[in-house]
């Protein structure tokens, strides 16, 4: 949709959210997240403003953060790439970057958006991750994943996201947040400020924290981009 207008994109976007929604409460339980996802791009129709995560276009903090930190052919994975725009910011900045989602359809469409992309597409599960991949990434970057899911699938996804990153490796997280005890009626469910913080239970070190926040003609979102390292071995 490059040269779409954005009012018209994100009118289309809410008509559309109108009838994702009750899909997606469905899936309050766990459920088959794969089928949900599956379920949004079928409906999409081949238009990203049905895909109520993509913007077509890098998150700005990522992409603030890769200019000042090249990969130099360094490993990077992308977490639940969608479309591919995070992903392909990556790989630019010099990270040999496999990018993954749980949807099929999320991956022949990133694939057809970026043909020739030297972005390895994969499908894959967070939670059954191929042979190889834990501890093997330099950079791994988590967007709007971890709300994504209900709450109790939330420690078993931190911990996944965690193992991915290499001794020594980074971890960038982007997500919606809320104060600790606050309720939340997801999807998504922006996550609390001690469940953004989990990374620490899982050996990494918090080394900075970005807190900004959207801003939507009726509201104010507040997030967070928060960068992690894992420490060396011995």
């Amino acid at each position: 949709m490059t040269g779409d207008d954005p009012e018209a994109f994100r009118a289309r976007r809410e008509a559309l959210k109108a009838r994702i929604d009750p899909l997606d409460k469905d899936m309050i339980d766990g459920g088959d997240r794969g089928a949900f996802f599956d379920t949004v791009y079928d409906m999409a129709g081949g238009d990203a403003a049905g895909v109520p995560w993509a913007d077509l276009k890098p998150k700005q903090q990522l992409e603030q953060w890769l200019a000042s930190n090249p990969g130099n052919g360094r490993t990077a994975i992308d977490i639940a790439c969608g479309l591919g725009d995070n992903a392909e910011a990556m790989a630019a900045a010099g990270y040999r970057t496999t990018a993954f989602d749980l949807a099929e359809k999320a991956v022949s469409w990133a694939r057809q958006r970026f043909p020739g992309s030297a972005v390895d597409y994969q499908v894959a599960d967070l939670l059954n991750p191929p042979a190889g991949w834990n501890g093997r990434f330099d950079l791994v970057h988590e967007c709007y994943t971890l709300q994504a899911v209900p709450p109790l699938m939330l420690q078993g996804m931190t911990a996944a996201i965690a193992d991915l990153v290499a001794p020594g490796g980074t971890l960038l997280v982007y997500t919606r947040i809320r104060p600790d005890g606050s309720e939340t009626s997801g999807p998504p469910w922006p996550l609390q400020e001690r469940d953004a913080m989990g990374f620490a239970s899982h050996g990494l070190q918090l080394v900075s924290r970005n807190a900004f926040e959207l801003l939507r003609p009726d509201r104010k979102i507040p997030h967070w981009f928060c960068v992690w390292q894992k420490p060396e071995i011995g």
